[in-house]
């Protein structure tokens, strides 16, 4: 892949959004993998087919979209049945992503995946960027974000790299565990620097 490409990942409730949408506000193209997976198993899809095959009907709601809570839960309550959605969804999303991020017209381009490290897509990569912060920050974060338990939250995050794991991939590291313009200072000056890396 010609285009230069920053992958950015962090586990969740890092705060990966609030670092993507600064880039974005600077004119870089974000190629984010939710919404390329949320693409993968939109109404019609074959993907959306063999889940509701697989899963029970239940897991296709009135309108056709899929119930992302209920099969949320059933994947996260059986390492199989995660295993099964992932052979099924990773190629599929891999495939949206490198598409997406070709079509990309900005200076560089972001990758925006919290399984950047887990998938292997840190491979399509030219520098990896981490969004760091506490594990104690991630749960505040996200069960007051998601509405989520402390034992739901604990479980999404034991599917993810550890935080050592993803800092082992980094060439960069945003720690977010502060005021929102310690964070604007920050991309700005990785943002200075991925320009000159992409020239």
């Amino acid at each position: 892949m010609s285009k230069f490409v920053v992958g950015l990942t962090g586990g969740i409730g890092s705060g990966k959004s609030a670092v993507s949408q600064r880039f974005e506000s600077l004119g870089i193209v974000v190629v984010d993998a939710d919404l390329a997976s949320r693409a993968v198993l939109e109404p019609g899809s074959e993907a959306l087919r063999a889940v509701a095959e697989h899963f029970g009907g239940e897991v296709v709601g009135a309108d056709n979209n899929l119930d992302r809570a209920l099969l949320r839960q059933r994947v996260f309550a059986d390492p199989a049945e995660r295993t099964w959605l992932e052979q099924l969804t990773h190629p599929l999303i891999g495939k949206y992503l490198r598409t997406a991020l070709r079509a990309a017209a900005s200076a560089y381009v972001m990758l925006v995946n919290p399984l950047l490290v887990e998938t292997g897509n840190h491979r399509l990569c030219n520098r990896v960027l981490v969004v760091d912060t506490s594990e104690a920050l991630q749960l505040k974060r996200t069960m007051t974000r998601d509405h989520n338990s402390e034992t739901q939250v604990r479980a999404i995050m034991s599917t993810q790299a550890s935080r050592a794991e993803r800092l082992a991939h980094a060439d960069d590291v945003i720690l977010n565990d502060r005021e929102l313009n310690h964070l604007d200072a920050q991309v700005g000056a990785l943002h200075q620097t991925y320009l000159e890396l992409a020239t």
